[in-house]
């Protein structure tokens, strides 16, 4: 049994894959004075007895990690290999140079995705001086990990129809790109603190939860807190759907910090 520590969520993006606000978009939710409506890419580092564990390395990674001063990593985690939540992967030579081998953790298709769009991290052959290296492990919803004294469970989530992973890390949860959840990996989310998920939008969409589906998803599994991430600018000002939520749950933003 994994000792019980207490973890800090730090919210480096909230945003879906174009980022809020968008180029050239003329919606209201462009000119907020509101920094809670100014939001990279979503990802989110997990925090305890000074080890980091990041959850992908979207586009603007290298900017997240400098404005949350986060100077080591142990590990990076991916959900899955679309542009938004590996596009900064090049960015962590940096803790390269600090640690050697950057350990990764994902699935086997993200991983031979990562193999084809950087070649040259992977490669043992005439290597290019700076690139950066990984240790990679391949792992599934079926594993149970342990991470420096918590325990650490792949949850397979539905992103439309690509099977993606979330995590959770003792009793939070990190689910992002979700449009459902398969029943059997409902049972993994029983008993959490908190949960935190996708609410891209009002409108339904074909491969993200909506507002009223993580909604339902918090009402389906009761976790104390809730947080949505993974916003699009078509849900509106943060502080006008804030105010709507169950008092339990909140709408993320960039460089929130929780504690459990």
């Amino acid at each position: 049994m994994s000792q019980k520590k207490q973890l800090k969520i730090t919210f480096l993006g909230t945003a879906t894959s174009t980022g809020v606000p968008m180029i050239s978009s003329k919606n209201p939710v462009r000119y907020s004075e509101d920094k809670r409506d100014k939001r990279l890419r979503a990802s989110v580092v997990i925090s305890w007895d000074d080890n980091n564990y990041v959850i992908d390395c979207g586009p603007d990674f290298r900017q997240q990690m400098l404005r949350a001063n986060i100077e080591s990593i142990k590990a990076i985690l991916f959900t899955h290999e679309h542009a938004d939540h590996i596009a900064g992967f090049d960015e962590i030579r940096p803790y390269y140079y600090q640690m050697g081998p950057v350990p990764i953790y994902s699935d086997e298709r993200v991983l031979r995705a990562l193999e084809r769009r950087y070649e040259y991290i992977f490669t043992t052959e005439n290597r290019y001086p700076s690139a950066p290296a990984v240790d990679p492990t391949v792992i599934s919803h079926n594993d149970v990990l342990t991470f420096d004294g918590v325990e650490v469970t792949p949850i397979k989530v539905m992103h439309g129809d690509l099977p993606i992973l979330g995590y959770r890390f003792g009793d939070v949860a990190y689910l992002t790109d979700v449009k459902y959840i398969p029943e059997e990996e409902k049972e993994k989310l029983k008993g959490l603190d908190i949960l935190i998920t996708t609410a891209l939008r009002k409108e339904s969409h074909k491969t993200h939860a909506n507002l009223e589906e993580a909604l339902e998803l918090v009402n389906e599994l009761k976790p104390k807190r809730a947080y949505f991430t993974h916003i699009s600018e078509l849900l509106g000002f943060h502080a006008e759907i804030e105010k709507d939520l169950p008092e339990n749950v909140f709408l993320a933003y960039d460089e929130l910090e929780v504690t459990v």
